[in-house]
């Protein structure tokens, strides 16, 4: 049987998270890990968008909203 890969379990995910930056909206330019939280929430009521930024998001929402951001500060590169 084949080995499949988990990414939930793979750290690089959160780097990538802390460091990605929005591509589009009010918060344009924005580290994801910075956006404040209503604008999460809004997009959880409305539909995170396709594909890996959607996934990012979504992620960023659960950890914003179990008052884990803390655990992405020191991910961020400088």
């Amino acid at each position: 049987m084949e080995k499949q890969e988990n990414n939930f379990l793979n750290p690089q995910i959160l780097v990538e998270l802390a460091n990605s930056t929005m591509p589009f909206g009010k918060y344009k330019g924005y580290r994801l890990c910075h956006l404040p939280e209503p604008y999460l929430v809004w997009f959880h009521s409305k539909g995170f968008p396709p594909g890996k930024l959607g996934i990012q998001l979504a992620t960023l929402y659960e950890i914003k909203l179990n008052g884990l951001e803390h655990l992405l500060t020191p991910l961020i590169k400088r």
